[in-house]
C-alpha cells in the first residue's frame, strides 16, 4: 500500500489526554515525513498542540456540538461541521483514532478515508467504524497503549512526550514572573482526586518559607470553589499569585514550561509538566498510576495504597480518604528536594 499523503489523528479530549497523545503524532511524522498530518482536537484544547513542529494543521472540534444536537434534535449543525472539516480536498487517506469512543469512531468513518485505524476493543462500539482494528489490552499505560496501536500498524513507536509552548506566551512569562517559582495545581475534575486545599495552603507557606520567590496557583474555569480556602490565603500573601480560571491553555503551558517545580493532583497540569520535563511532585489517590500516571515518571508520584483499596475516581468518599493519606510533610520534602536538584 502506498504511503499516505494526508493523515488525520483523532484525539479530541480531555486536555491531559491530548497532551500525552503527542507521541502518536511524532511516530506518524517519523514514518511519513512528507505527509500532511492534521489533528482533530476540541477547540478549547487546540493550543496544547498548535505549536508542535510535527503538526501541519489542528482541526478544531466545537465543544458540545454533538450534545447540543442530541438535546435539540437538529442534526444539521453537526452534519455541516463534519462535511466541512472531515472531508477536505484532497481527502484523508489514513485516519488514526487514538481515543476509541463512539464519537471519535464516527468521525473516522465520516472522512471516508480508505484506511481507518483504531482499537478493536474501543468503548461504546466505536470499533465498528474502522477498516483496521487491533486489540490492544487495557492493562498498560495509556501512552503505551496508543504506541502499541502505532506498532500494530507496522510503524516505529516513538515515546517523545515533548510539548511546545507559544513563543509569545513564553515571553510574557519571562517578563512578568521571577526566575524561580512553583506551580501548584490543586484542582481536579473529580473531587475524589483532590488533595485537601488546606494542605496545599500549608505547602505553599512552607515553600515560601525556604526562600522560593513565588508560588502560582493554577486551575480551570469553574474550579475556584474547590480550593476556596487556598485562594482566600492567597489574597493576603503578596508572594502568591492566583490564576485559577484566569489563563488560556497557551499561557498555562508557558507558565508550566518555565516553572522550577510543579505540584499537581492527577490533572492536565501534571501531564504538561512531563511534556516540558519540569521537576514534578504528583499526588495520586483513587487512580492507577501504572495506567494513567505521569508517563515514565513513577518516581515523582506520591500515593499510599492499602490492601483492598478500590480505584474508582468517581467515588468521592473513597477517593478523598486515599488522598488524605498524603501528608504535607512528605510533599514538602519531595518539593524541596526537587528545588535543590
Amino acid at each position: 500500500m502506498p504511503s499516505p499523503s494526508r493523515i488525520l489523528l483523532i484525539r479530541p479530549s480531555a486536555l491531559g489526554d491530548v497532551c500525552r497523545s503527542v507521541p502518536v503524532l511524532v511516530s506518524l511524522r517519523r514514518a511519513f515525513p512528507e505527509a500532511t498530518i492534521d489533528w482533530l482536537v476540541q477547540d478549547t484544547f487546540i493550543d496544547a498542540i498548535r505549536q508542535h513542529p510535527d503538526l501541519d494543521n489542528a482541526v478544531p472540534f466545537p465543544r458540545g456540538l454533538l450534545g447540543r444536537t442530541s438535546r435539540r434534535g437538529n442534526v444539521r449543525p453537526s452534519l455541516r461541521w463534519m462535511n466541512t472539516h472531515l472531508k477536505p480536498t484532497p481527502r484523508y487517506d489514513l485516519v488514526l483514532d487514538a481515543q476509541g469512543l463512539f464519537r471519535s469512531g464516527l468521525f473516522s468513518w465520516w472522512t471516508q478515508a480508505p484506511r481507518r485505524v483504531g482499537y478493536a476493543n474501543a468503548a461504546e462500539f466505536g470499533g465498528v467504524f474502522y477498516t483496521e482494528r487491533f486489540h490492544i489490552g487495557r492493562d498498560r499505560h495509556a501512552v503505551d497503549r496508543m504506541l502499541a496501536l502505532v506498532a500494530a500498524m507496522g510503524l516505529e513507536p516513538i515515546a517523545d512526550m515533548r510539548l511546545h509552548a507559544d513563543p509569545d506566551e513564553l515571553r510574557w512569562v519571562e517578563a512578568h514572573a521571577p526566575s524561580r517559582y512553583a506551580v501548584l495545581a490543586p484542582t481536579s475534575r473529580w473531587p475524589g482526586k483532590q488533595w485537601p486545599a488546606d494542605r496545599f495552603t500549608e505547602l505553599a507557606r512552607r515553600l515560601l518559607g525556604i526562600g522560593l520567590p513565588r508560588v502560582v496557583i493554577v486551575g480551570g474555569p469553574g474550579e475556584r470553589e474547590q480550593v476556596a480556602p487556598l485562594l482566600e490565603w492567597v489574597k493576603h500573601e503578596p508572594r502568591a499569585t492566583d490564576l485559577v480560571g484566569e489563563t488560556s491553555v497557551a499561557r498555562l503551558m508557558a507558565i508550566i514550561a518555565r516553572a522550577s517545580l510543579v505540584v499537581a493532583n492527577d490533572s492536565a497540569a501534571l501531564h504538561m509538566a512531563v511534556g516540558f520535563d519540569r521537576p514534578l511532585v504528583a499526588l495520586f489517590g483513587p487512580t492507577r498510576v501504572g495506567l494513567v500516571g505521569p508517563y515514565r515518571h513513577g518516581r515523582d508520584v506520591i500515593q499510599h495504597t492499602h490492601q483492598g483499596d478500590v480505584f474508582d475516581h468517581k467515588d468521592e468518599k473513597r477517593g478523598r480518604a486515599m488522598m488524605q493519606r498524603i501528608t504535607v510533610e512528605e510533599v514538602f520534602e519531595a518539593s524541596a528536594d526537587r528545588l535543590r536538584g
